[in-house]
């Protein structure tokens, strides 16, 4: 991880469909901003549709947006070195730095630390992947116990993909995960972040949620999909976990019909939106900004800017 040097940065975060991103570049806007994408899907190119990337964005800097292909792997390590990289660009420029997305990982990862090892084994992950399929993952977090108990403390017995990752660098390092993982004590110390978050009703957000999956599929999801899918490499592991792009091509690929794809993507959409607020609860600090209607407006930017003590200091 690279040193910041006591940088300050935003961090505006909420579930999919609150509205964050329209806020964020209000806010952008209006106290010369730039914006950084904390978005683990948004990273591809061509995954526009399904990730809502915004089209409004003429103009505005928005950093970590398209940064690779849809076959490629694109890591949370990945992440986190742009991360950096861009915060320190931006306030090299004297501008302030925004980071906004849902996805409570990076921000955590940011804020406390990563785990610095080697990139995943595909034939190694695979074979571990399919004894938990038969044993269980019980029978995978026994084995992890009794090889890193550090690391098997911190992860749950049914986590599956977490423990395959302990085993996998234990199998190709021969180090333990718990070895390799840099965490602060508190935050890092090189870093000044404000966090913010956007809160709704459980209706409302429900609502929205309904009414930007018909938006996507009139927008062209399903043909997004499509091409994807046609193209050389395809979507690779990473990509191929986005919301609706998996449930949409189960369907290209005869499974299930189209209506049923629909009705899974509603369906793991607000299942997500459960956990990405079960994510924001571990961070204490979140001053909650709880808003209705669309989050551009005067009421939603001013709030926000009290939120990070914006105001005033334009």
């Amino acid at each position: 991880m690279k040193d910041l040097g006591g940088k300050t940065a935003y961090f505006l975060v909420g579930p999919t469909a609150s509205g964050k991103g329209r806020l964020a570049r209000a806010l952008a806007a209006r106290f010369g901003m730039e914006i950084v994408s904390m978005d683990s899907m948004k990273v591809y190119r061509l995954m526009d549709i399904g990730t809502a990337k915004p089209a409004d964005r003429e103009g505005m800097r928005i950093h970590l947006l398209d940064v690779a292909w849809p076959h490629e792997t694109f890591d949370l390590a990945s992440w986190i070195a742009g991360a950096e990289d861009a915060l320190l660009d931006i306030a090299g420029r004297g501008r302030r730095a925004l980071f906004c997305g849902g996805t409570g990982l990076y921000l955590r990862a940011f804020l406390s630390g990563i785990f610095e090892g080697p990139r995943a084994d595909p034939e190694v992950r695979a074979r571990l992947e399919g004894e938990g399929r038969v044993a269980g993952p019980e029978a995978l977090h026994l084995r992890l116990e009794a090889l890193d108990p550090a690391a098997a403390a911190r992860i749950g017995p049914r986590d599956q993909h977490r423990i395959v990752r302990a085993l996998e660098v234990l199998e190709t390092t021969g180090q333990t995960i718990s070895s390799k993982q840099v965490h602060f004590p508190n935050r890092r110390p090189d870093l000044k972040p404000l966090l913010a978050g956007i809160r709704r009703d459980r209706d409302d957000l429900r609502a929205r949620v309904d009414l930007r999956i018909d938006r996507m599929m009139e927008a062209g999801f399903l043909e997004e999909v499509r091409g994807l899918l046609a193209r050389e490499g395809g979507l690779g592991r990473g990509a191929s976990q986005a919301l609706g792009y998996r449930e949409l091509a189960a369907h290209l690929a005869g499974e299930i019909p189209l209506g049923e794809a629909v009705g899974r993507i509603r369906r793991n959409t607000r299942r997500f939106v459960r956990r990405q607020m079960a994510w924001f609860r571990r961070f204490p600090d979140i001053r909650w900004i709880s808003v209705r209607g669309e989050t551009d407006g005067a009421e939603a930017v001013e709030a926000a800017a009290r939120a990070f003590s914006l105001v005033g200091n334009p």
